[in-house]
């Protein structure tokens, strides 16, 4: 009789479990990025700028974007873009500390794609503007939800 009443427990137990835990293959939304950044590179390079977030579940976020890191670059150049993340439960999933490695190009017109990413979520995204660069870079790209702007009186 113990082991009947043990597995019953067990069963029990586990459909708790189960109905607490969000499916990944359910509630999942797919989201998307239009963004600027500008920055300058001289063997290490840095960017930062500002973009918005949507998903397709209605979701939506003003972020701040910073990016940092270093390679065989030199240039400086504001881009205007847009991407896509992999798909997530929940836009909160898309903010922290992504790895990245870029690629970019320009004289006058300038462009760049990136792809990156923070455990099993990825962003690629690509952008088109202005500058003088050329290179290939290897470091951190930070999302963060833009903090409200601090009224004076």
């Amino acid at each position: 009789m113990k082991p009947v009443w043990i597995g019953g427990v067990a069963s029990v137990a586990m459909m708790s479990l189960v109905a607490l835990v969000q499916p990944a293959w359910g509630g999942s939304t797919k989201c998307h990025i239009k963004y600027s950044l500008a920055g300058w590179s001289a063997g290490y390079s840095t960017a930062s700028g500002s973009g918005t977030i949507t998903c397709d579940n209605g979701q939506s976020a003003r972020v701040a974007l910073r990016a940092k890191g270093g390679g065989l670059t030199a240039g400086k150049s504001k881009i205007n873009g847009s991407g896509t993340f992999s798909e997530v439960g929940d836009i909160s999933e898309l903010l922290g500390s992504y790895a990245s490695a870029e690629a970019h190009a320009g004289m006058g017109g300038s462009s760049a794609a990136q792809v990156v990413t923070k455990g099993t979520v990825s962003l690629a995204f690509s952008g088109t503007g202005k500058g003088i660069d050329l290179g290939v870079t290897f470091g951190e790209f930070v999302i963060e939800k833009q903090s409200a702007k601090k009224r004076r009186h």
